[in-house]
């Protein structure tokens, strides 16, 4: 039986007193404990906390999945679907609205320039 201590035996207010103490002496030293604190995992409040963790909780929070009350599912979709339409028919009137203003920034163009007179060509 061994009495070895590992790096991950060490508390976190250590590490982060040794951080510290990094970051006075020669900033690299801190920088590198930094690192080492992220990389293991150790900067987090628990191991569940870790990067894979929240990846894997993210993707399973995007997809829509029931929640067990049909109820408001059905809402919630309905919903979704709703605003999608909505989404959609505002797009389509900004566009509208922007050929209107288009057409007649154009139309306002044209009428100043058949309005202006026409260059008399030089006498020689």
């Amino acid at each position: 039986m061994t009495n070895s201590i590992t790096l991950s035996d060490i508390p976190r207010p250590a590490w982060i007193v040794l951080m510290i103490l990094g970051f006075i002496l020669f900033w690299p030293i801190g920088l590198a404990i930094l690192g080492y604190l992220m990389w293991s995992g150790q900067m987090f409040c628990n191991r569940s906390a870790t990067g894979k963790d929240w990846r894997s909780w993210k993707a399973r929070a995007g997809a829509m999945s029931s929640t067990g009350n049909q109820a408001f599912d059905d809402y919630r979709d309905e919903t979704l679907k709703r605003l999608e339409q909505e989404a959609r028919d505002f797009r389509e009137f900004v566009e509208r609205l922007r050929f209107a203003k288009d057409k007649e920034e154009f139309d306002r163009f044209m009428s100043d320039r058949s309005r202006r007179p026409s260059e008399a060509a030089p006498a020689n």
